[in-house]
């Protein structure tokens, strides 16, 4: 039975903090009942010696020191998982907000998680096929990975968001596969789009949502990526599911634990973030994976906005040294009307020679992506060049790159929003485009792989 307490000494914003309490532990679940009879919950974030320090989830107006009761439950935030929960929507403590009936769990699981053993862990080496081709044909994306997309304000990572869930599959597998959503911070209307998208494409049936509004208490906003992450491990590796997390926006996953951090009155690091965030951050990151003897993966895309699309700002900063890689969008692109605006250069994807080649993908996928990137890096110079001095300084070379530059982003970078590009088209699209280069100039593709698919090109289609 949970003991109750009537020593609520202080409040302060949304904290309160209760005396002469014991056997309180960090983390720990809290009622408090309100003197009309009203139930608020919370959780603390702190103990000292009798003291415990408590968030209350729906806020502290109304509370008053005396005759106000608070319950600690004795257990942590909790999730009854089931397979029932795909194709449902839940709001960031976990009740459905769908209209559908409650969830009967199979069990119920603390948020928290458990730490992955290094030594169980397996190696990413599995291709997952996005059907975009900027990430599948130069960033590749391997079963277990975490892969941050960088964005904007006012980039469409929503919409890049949405088109992943919809078209992420393992190539060449029957396994069941499945995405865990999670939108932390988004207006209603973001909100709106994401849960319509999904039930007008028919994805809504193998995914979870999380959703927490705006509005909602930051607090909840805290708990969401780990609810997110313990359904995804539960489906993973209890139910042998391949499972792709999207966590959106972790920017304002960050703001809502700066705003804790400042209502307990910590010491401030970099730029008001608390000290603690690239621990918090390792903690959601690092429970990405595959583990051996299991069949099923966690696979991550956190996406983030950065504020004033500074990539030096803590929060992509410290994300770009706990993850593999980054996907960056790019504002110049998107001024160009060119979707999804993914800027090539800068963007990088640690495992992606993992998850190619034969077997996995195709035996010449390797050699496209470094001769297309080094191609495209070139012909960016050059338009650099073009700027400065103009076309006419430029060699016949030259103006080719730019050429291609050019082609490479309306035809490579540039697909619809509902286009679902395989690999192979992915590859066919980089050939066409090394079409308008001279043979002389594929230095990074193997003789075998030229004369398989650049010498077999009609003659009309090269320049």
């Amino acid at each position: 039975m949970p003991k109750e307490y009537l020593t609520v000494r202080q409040i302060t914003g949304p904290l309160i903090f209760v005396e002469e309490v014991e056997g309180v532990t960090y983390g720990e679940l809290v009622e408090i009942q309100l003197s009309e009879g009203t139930v608020r919950r919370g959780r603390v974030l702190d103990i000292n010696e009798d003291r415990a320090l408590v968030q209350v989830f729906e806020g502290t107006a109304g509370i008053k020191t005396e005759q106000t009761k608070v319950r600690f439950l004795g257990r942590g935030q909790e999730v009854g998982v089931s397979m029932d929960m795909l194709g449902r929507v839940f709001d960031g403590f976990g009740r459905p907000i769908d209209g559908g009936p409650e969830i009967i769990p199979d069990k119920r699981l603390n948020i928290n998680g458990n730490p992955m053993n290094p030594y169980a862990r397996d190696y990413p080496d599995e291709f997952i096929q996005t059907g975009i081709s900027t990430i599948d044909g130069l960033n590749p994306l391997v079963r277990g990975q975490k892969l941050p997309i960088f964005s904007g304000s006012g980039l469409p990572h929503a919409r890049l968001a949405a088109q992943i869930a919809r078209q992420a599959m393992v190539l060449g597998s029957e396994e069941q596969f499945a995405v865990v959503f999670a939108a932390m911070g988004i207006t209603f209307e973001e909100s709106d789009f994401f849960i319509t998208d999904f039930r007008r494409t028919g994805a809504i049936e193998r995914t979870v949502l999380f959703i927490n509004l705006a509005d909602d208490p930051p607090i909840e906003r805290i708990a969401v990526p780990r609810l997110a992450l313990t359904t995804a491990e539960y489906l993973a590796f209890e139910q042998d599911m391949h499972i792709l997390v999207i966590l959106t926006d972790m920017t304002n996953y960050c703001e809502a634990m700066r705003e804790v951090s400042a209502a307990r009155k910590e010491v401030p690091g970099r730029r008001g973030y608390p000290g603690y965030m690239y621990t918090d951050l390792a903690q959601i990151y690092e429970r990405a994976g595959r583990m051996k003897g299991k069949k099923g993966s966690i696979t991550q895309f956190p996406i983030l906005t950065m504020p004033e699309d500074d990539k030096t700002h803590p929060i992509p900063d410290l994300t770009g040294y706990i993850t593999e890689g980054q996907i960056i969008l790019s504002r110049s692109l998107q001024g160009e009307g060119i979707y999804p605006p993914v800027d090539v250069l800068p963007s990088l994807s640690r495992l992606k020679d993992k998850g190619i080649g034969e077997g996995k993908t195709r035996g010449d996928h390797a050699d496209v992506m470094n001769q297309l990137y080094a191609a495209y890096a070139r012909g960016k110079n050059a338009q650099e060049l073009v700027m400065v001095l103009g076309e006419s300084a430029l060699s016949e070379m030259d103006v080719r790159y730019v050429r291609f530059a050019e082609a490479f982003e309306q035809q490579y970078v540039q697909q619809g929003e509902d286009e679902n590009r395989p690999i192979e088209r992915t590859l066919e699209i980089g050939w066409d485009l090394l079409g308008m280069l001279p043979r002389g100039e594929l230095k990074r593709i193997r003789d075998e792989h030229i004369e398989q698919y650049y010498e077999a090109q009609p003659v009309g289609s090269r320049h």
